[in-house]
């Protein structure tokens, strides 16, 4: 005779309870139950082997200790292994019956501790199981939820029936967390969503669950891997393409670089290139979005500490070199007349135009603001609700570009441009993003456009959208930068490329010149650190070198922390910046000064500026610190060591240096006594002030901006 235990995750109508006993008993069977029951409610003929009865909201209590994300199957297990009783009987049961989905999770559980036992789901299950046991059966003929889960082959003999009939409960109960973070849940899964003959309806119901369970269960890979291995099932390439894409994008959210990031991007532009061709360009437009947001998403670029941009620039964005979508959008429109020159007879009109950000224009804005030959105005595209809503709207904007007439958002980027292009002789755009590329939607006219592009732009997907055959000047903050967006953008190397130049960014540094005190030689700082890029670990190692001479160094940090927000990845690299530098505050050697309007206050104490950024377009905490009088210490940026243009060219000989320990040896050097450290800082403060200060440097944008208006 078979032991059996049922289990109820919610209270079992009686008839049903009922039947399902005496079923069981006739097939021969000692039948116990434990869970959700209510004992006034049960049924009078029914006379059970053994009963652990619990309140009936087990479902839904939450004992304080479990997780909040607990899942309802999840509660009734955390509840019914507190009962010894259940705890004996599931040891030495034959057959674990769930009565229903909520009771799933739990019978999973107790299979795995009890092997011998089969276990079910459902009463008709459970009869053939004990009239089974009676016999022989074959090997791998149960279906079992133990270690190894349900065999393939019933999986996918009743993936249908599963998915399509049961509960929304049942689905939750079988991709509950520890069955997702099992092994053998990810092979029974991944045999599931690979059963042949399923239609691609159901295949994708399937795949997008269990997705979901991997989620619950923090196993951002795991999900990845099942919806990649749902995609080369599917049967149609559109729905391919988009299940290739949401398992790059759950990679890319859980701050992980995808595995399979080049198949997703040439599935998407290849039905990109497949809907522009049949005239669907919304479609093209919305799949091409989607392929340059997974290349160019800033899990990849920005907030790790390489780039395949900078490793392999070609080579990454060839795929969009190959798009008949993507260079469809890049392809140059050119200008109907060219731009006109500055005006002899009336100050120049002069647009200077950004989108929320103008860190990099207050020096430039009150030169122009107050110059007599210049008249000027100013637009942040992002405090205008009008035009904040055609600067960014990417998806809009690509279908523009594939159009080969004008959509509903080309006309009202015309009527909100229009007027500012017709009123200004130059414009000037700060920033190669989303504003870059509006301007260059609409033919300009015969007004000048001189876009500005920093560095972070180089490492986004706003090149790709803009017109440069309709800009004049591009202006370039370092010519490292110039190089690698070059390289990137073929369109630059083309006959319609614009004019480029370097220019450096505007910078007073005369308000930087310090007396610095003695003790200032042992203080090593770093101004601005909240961005993985600047790579503050860098800086630690090379203050744990310099230490090991002498321990009267310690390291200055100015500015704000990174934003755990951001990605998952900053988050990761902060708290393990976070675990360093509170071992080293704990001894003295690390201070943090967090944000501060006065820079050159926080500089007054700096003895050595450290740049240990792994890219910078030009590094302007570095250049202040300069300027201060402290000595430079720059690491060779990994994005651009080795370059014909690189940290080594852009600053003098001696300021760059290849590892911690190298930066170590030029600081222990430099600040050897006072007289070296102040002649050091000494010569670095003449060469920033001669080289970077705004008096020089304007007269660059004076020579772009106004032309024969130079005084």
């Amino acid at each position: 005779m078979s032991d059996v235990l049922l289990v109820a995750g919610v209270p079992p109508q009686p008839g049903f309870l009922s039947s399902a006993v005496h079923r069981l008993q006739k097939a021969g069977a000692r039948v116990h139950l434990v869970g959700a029951v209510d004992t006034e409610d049960l049924p009078a003929d029914v006379r059970l082997d053994g009963l652990c009865a619990l309140p009936g909201d087990i479902a839904k209590a939450l004992p304080a200790r479990a997780a909040a994300r607990a899942t309802p199957a999840e509660r009734v297990w955390t509840r019914i292994r507190r009962e010894r009783w259940a705890r004996e009987q599931a040891r030495n049961a034959d057959v674990l019956v769930a009565l229903d989905p909520h009771a799933i999770y739990a019978v999973w559980r107790m299979a795995q501790r009890n092997l011998g036992a089969d276990a079910r789901y459902g009463v008709q299950p459970a009869v053939q199981a004990v009239i089974g046991r009676q016999g022989t059966p074959p090997p791998g003929a149960l279906q079992r939820l133990a270690n190894n889960l349900p065999s393939r082959r019933m999986v996918r003999r009743n993936l249908t029936h599963i998915i399509n009939s049961a509960p929304r409960a049942a689905i939750d109960a079988v991709t509950a967390r520890p069955i997702m973070r099992s092994k053998a849940g990810t092979k029974l899964w991944l045999a599931a969503v690979r059963t042949p003959k399923i239609p691609d309806r159901l295949r994708t119901k399937v795949a997008r669950q269990v997705a979901k369970g991997m989620d619950w269960a923090d196993r951002p890979e795991g999900e990845a891997l099942i919806l990649t291995a749902t995609a080369e099932k599917l049967r149609t390439p559109v729905s391919r393409a988009r299940m290739l894409g949401d398992a790059a994008s759950r990679e890319l959210k859980a701050g992980i670089p995808p595995q399979d990031l080049n198949s997703a991007v040439d599935a998407l532009l290849a039905i990109a290139d497949e809907r522009h061709r049949a005239g669907k360009q919304p479609a093209a437009a919305n799949l091409l979005n989607r392929a340059m947001k997974l290349a160019f998403d800033r899990v990849l670029h920005i907030d790790r500490l390489t780039s395949p941009l900078a490793e392999d620039p070609e080579g990454f964005t060839a795929p969009f070199r190959n798009s008949l979508a993507a260079t469809t959008v890049a392809a140059p429109r050119g200008r109907k007349q060219p731009a006109a020159p500055p005006p002899t007879d009336r100050p120049l009109r002069l647009l200077i135009a950004t989108s929320a950000n103008d860190n990099f224009l207050k020096l430039i804005r009150a030169h122009y603001e107050s110059h007599p030959q210049v008249e000027i105005r100013y637009l942040d595209l992002a405090a205008d609700s009008k035009l904040k809503s055609v600067t960014w709207a990417a998806t809009q904007m690509l279908e523009q570009r594939l159009s080969a007439e004008e959509t509903p958002y080309g006309a009202n980027a015309e009527e909100q441009l229009r007027p500012h292009l017709d009123w200004a002789d130059t414009v000037f755009v700060d920033w190669c993003v989303a504003p870059a590329a509006l301007f260059t939607i609409l033919d300009p006219g015969t007004t000048r456009i001189i876009v500005r592009l920093h560095s972070y732009e180089t490492l986004s997907r706003w090149p790709y959208m803009v017109d440069f055959s309709r800009i004049d000047d591009l202006v370039f903050v370092a010519d490292h930068i110039k190089d690698l967006t070059t390289t990137l953008v073929p369109y630059l190397q083309g006959p319609d490329a614009p004019r480029m130049h370097v220019l450096d960014n505007a910078m007073d540094l005369s308000g930087f010149q310090i007396d610095k005190p003695s003790d200032a030689r042992f203080q090593l700082g770093m101004v601005g650190i909240s961005q993985v890029a600047k790579d503050p670990l860098w800086a630690v190692e090379v203050l744990r070198q310099v230490r090991r001479h002498d321990d009267r160094y310690q390291l200055l940090l100015v500015g704000g922390d990174m934003n755990p927000n951001v990605s998952v990845a900053s988050r990761k690299y902060l708290d393990t910046l976070n675990r360093e530098l509170e071992e080293l505050e704990a001894v003295g050697a690390v201070r943090r000064f967090g944000p501060t309007e006065d820079v050159p206050k926080a500089l007054a104490d700096v003895g050595v500026i450290l740049s240990s950024s792994v890219r910078e377009g030009c590094h302007c905490g570095l250049m202040e610190g300069a300027a201060s009088g402290a000595v430079p210490v720059v690491r060779d940026w990994p994005f651009f060591a080795g370059r014909p243009s690189s940290a080594r060219t852009l600053y003098p000989q001696g300021w760059v240096v290849g590892s911690p320990e190298e930066a170590a040896e030029r600081i222990l050097q430099t600040t050897a006594t006072e007289e070296t450290w102040r002649a050091a800082g000494n010569e670095a403060s003449a060469h920033a002030l001669g080289e970077w200060d705004w008096p020089v440097v304007q007269q660059h944008f004076d020579r772009l901006i106004l032309g024969n208006h130079v005084v």
